[in-house]
């Protein structure tokens, strides 16, 4: 039994196990994979608004103003999304480091939804055009 619990609690590599130090480094893990999604995200972004925004009108007819207006909300949106991270990046820190919680900034989630949504509906009246 003394094996098990050892083998439970001992770090791999040998040592002292500390639960709070071990936790607070995967809380700044997950915090840097968070900042690395928000990237992901407004490069991501970037991508659909040149095609929204360049690719589609040229393979399109009638819907050309639809189109590049959803191309410039969607990398308006990817830039948000580059800005949004590096700030969230940086209150999350601090606030790990001081041993608190950070939730999100509630206006802009409702604001990413509202533009999101935007976006989508353009894209719809893009393909309800061109039907």
């Amino acid at each position: 039994m003394t094996s098990e619990r050892n083998r439970d609690t001992a770090p791999a590599r040998g040592g002292r196990f500390d639960a709070d130090g071990d936790a607070t480094r995967r809380t700044h893990l997950a915090n840097e994979r968070t900042y690395l999604a928000w990237w992901r995200t407004g490069l991501t972004c970037m991508a659909g608004s040149l095609g929204l925004g360049r690719v589609l009108p040229e393979v399109t007819t009638g819907s050309e103003t639809l189109a590049i207006l959803a191309g410039v909300v969607f990398g308006l949106l990817g830039i948000a999304c580059f800005v949004y991270g590096v700030i969230r990046y940086r209150q999350v820190d601090a606030a790990v480091r001081r041993g608190e919680y950070m939730g999100p900034d509630d206006r802009f989630v409702t604001v990413l939804a509202a533009v999101g949504v935007f976006v989508a509906v353009l894209v719809v009246a893009i393909v309800l055009i061109d039907a």
